[in-house]
């Protein structure tokens, strides 16, 4: 449901561009929108464990993440 609170433990698979990202754990992938003030100066590589927390942000053709947070577990 559009704007439920998430929070989603993976991996960041690449960079998308335009603060977009393709995030993968064990059920799957989704695409994840995290404004650049939101990294807090930490650098991700696709080896590390991520949390995001969040919400959905559902539209009329896909599903996305908003992002608020990201910890580098």
């Amino acid at each position: 449901k559009d704007d439920t609170p998430v929070v989603l433990v993976g991996k960041i698979d690449n960079a998308l561009g335009d603060e977009k990202y393709q995030f993968s754990d064990s059920t799957g992938t989704v695409v994840v929108e995290i404004d650049n003030d939101k990294w807090n100066h930490i650098q991700v590589t696709p080896d590390d464990t991520v949390q995001i927390r969040g919400e959905v942000d559902k539209g009329w053709f896909s599903t996305e993440i908003d992002g608020d947070e990201v910890i580098k577990q």
